[in-house]
C-alpha cells in the first residue's frame, strides 16, 4: 500500500474539525507508516465511499 499513489491529480483543500483523539492517531498512523496524514484520510475516505455508494445515489436506496 505505500508504494500506491492515492492522492493524485487535482487537489482541492478540506478542512474539517474531528475528535482529537482520531487526530492523534491519525498522526500516530503517519508516523509508525511514513505514509502522509493527507494520503491515510483519502484512503479511508475512499473506502468508506465505496461502501455508501447510496450517499451519492449511485446505487437503489433499500428501505
Amino acid at each position: 500500500m505505500k508504494s500506491q499513489k492515492h492522492n493524485e491529480g487535482e487537489l482541492k483543500e478540506v478542512s474539517v474539525k474531528i475528535e482529537k483523539q482520531v487526530a492523534l492517531d491519525l498522526d500516530t498512523m503517519s508516523k509508525n507508516t511514513g505514509i502522509p496524514v493527507a494520503d491515510l484520510v483519502v484512503i479511508a475516505l475512499k473506502r468508506f465511499r465505496s461502501s455508501h455508494s447510496d450517499y451519492l445515489k449511485q446505487t437503489p436506496m433499500t428501505e
